[in-house]
């Protein structure tokens, strides 16, 4: 068996997705299994070619199945020496992972705290002779669920309070692509019900716009399958619509899309980062000033500019 360990959110899911196919490829007879939060098995249903989870909060216990050690245990969770130790009490036949000479792991290459996710992973199995293709992003459509199609999502939660744009901007956003004829929804967690519901009245919206907490893992990604545009922050729902090639404009900062951004390549998504001018205050609570500094007609400019490449290209495709 192949052991994975990918214990985080959303977007660490799905930017190890080329990394996951890459194991799959190299290992077709051998069974693959990923160390995950339990509430994140749908969205690895979503992957393609993993046999089986195991759920793993966090990183305070190995994780536990039947049977014996893995043949190979792969670290697409982090540099070490935590996640390194963890897997290496599972007893694997062999470790993939980035040095790490704290846990008594010489072998690998060196971490780059500056490359893209995306590629770090896939530059690890590289190291180790398996080939992954970093554009291999696609994500399979949840079956069996029927989203409104069309709609533009605009998500204005995240867990981050430096990730998270100022509320009235998302507002002023979403009343502005309603005017425009966009038939705009408000998703978030169940505990972004509230900021949602702010959102979406200060927009003049229905109540019914409000989906957040309304919807499960697999039901998001339903619906970011079938939108028509996404607009969020730098957070999980960005990386669906990637893997999905909806159109997108994802808001960055404190990280720069240099490092969580979706492909430079698509001009169906648009990743915004500025620096604020010398001395720019914040636009809210914890928010970051390269966040802060984006204005709302800069988010309204881009989404202009994705949906020319949208009708420009006559179809999305990931």
């Amino acid at each position: 068996m192949i052991l994975v360990l990918r214990a985080l959110g959303v977007g660490d899911l799905a930017t190890a997705v080329p990394a996951l196919r890459g194991l799959r490829a190299a290992y077709p007879g051998r069974e693959l299994a990923v160390a995950v939060p339990g509430w994140l098995a749908p969205l690895v249903d979503l992957v393609g070619g993993v046999d089986r989870t195991v759920p793993l909060d966090g990183l305070d216990a190995a994780p536990a199945w039947p049977g014996p050690a893995p043949a190979l245990a792969v670290n697409l969770h982090g540099r070490g020496p935590r996640s390194h130790r963890l897997l290496a009490a599972t007893g694997p036949g062999r470790l993939l992972a980035f040095r790490c000479p704290e846990a008594g792991h010489d072998a690998g290459p060196a971490w780059d705290a500056t490359e893209h996710e995306v590629h770090r992973w896939c530059r690890l199995l590289h190291w180790y002779g398996i080939p992954a293709d970093p554009a291999d992003l696609t994500l399979r459509r949840p079956p069996g669920t029927e989203p409104p199609a069309g709609v533009t999502v605009v998500h204005p939660g995240t867990k981050i309070a430096a990730k998270r744009w100022p509320a009235a901007r998302f507002a002023a956003v979403a009343a502005a692509l309603a005017d425009r004829g966009h038939r705009v929804v408000v998703t978030g967690s169940a505990g972004e019900r509230e900021l949602a519901g702010r959102v979406a009245r200060r927009a003049g919206l229905p109540a019914g716009s409000v989906l957040a907490g309304r919807t499960d893992l697999a039901g998001l990604a339903a619906l970011v399958a079938d939108a028509r545009l996404v607009v969020s922050g730098d957070t999980g729902i960005a990386h669906l619509a990637t893997g999905y090639g909806t159109a997108s404009v994802v808001l960055f900062g404190p990280v720069p899309p240099e490092r969580w951004g979706p492909p430079p390549e698509r001009p169906w998504h648009r990743a915004l980062h500025v620096a604020p001018a010398s001395g720019a205050a914040g636009g809210g609570v914890g928010t970051d000033p390269r966040l802060a500094a984006l204005r709302v007609e800069e988010v309204l400019a881009a989404v202009d500019e994705v949906e020319r490449a949208v009708r420009g290209s006559g179809a999305v495709a990931a």
